[in-house]
């Protein structure tokens, strides 16, 4: 077999795979487990006391799929929280 027979049977794999990641089932059952991911996540996130949180989802279906989680910061940290956990007192 040729270099040349070798790509030709590769990138017909390619295309086959791409077809099979365009099923609406495959893309719903992705969507569906890219969510529920985010959910896990935020609430680990929000068990650790962080002010970060997954606030997107992007999906490439492609060779290989890929999934891109956005992060954003959710609140500023209390002014009076931080004196509490330096030790410093607080002023009422």
């Amino acid at each position: 077999m040729t270099l040349f027979d070798k790509a030709k049977e590769l990138s017909g794999k390619v295309m086959d795979k791409t077809v099979e990641f365009s099923s609406d089932e495959v893309i719903a059952d992705t969507i569906i487990a890219a969510m529920k991911k985010q959910e896990k996540v935020n609430e680990v996130l929000k068990q650790r006391g962080s002010n970060y949180r997954v606030n997107g989802v992007d999906l490439e279906m492609g060779v290989p799929p890929k999934m891109v989680f956005g992060v954003r910061r959710i609140a500023e940290p209390n002014e009076n929280e931080e004196q509490r956990e330096e030790g410093g007192a607080l002023q009422t």
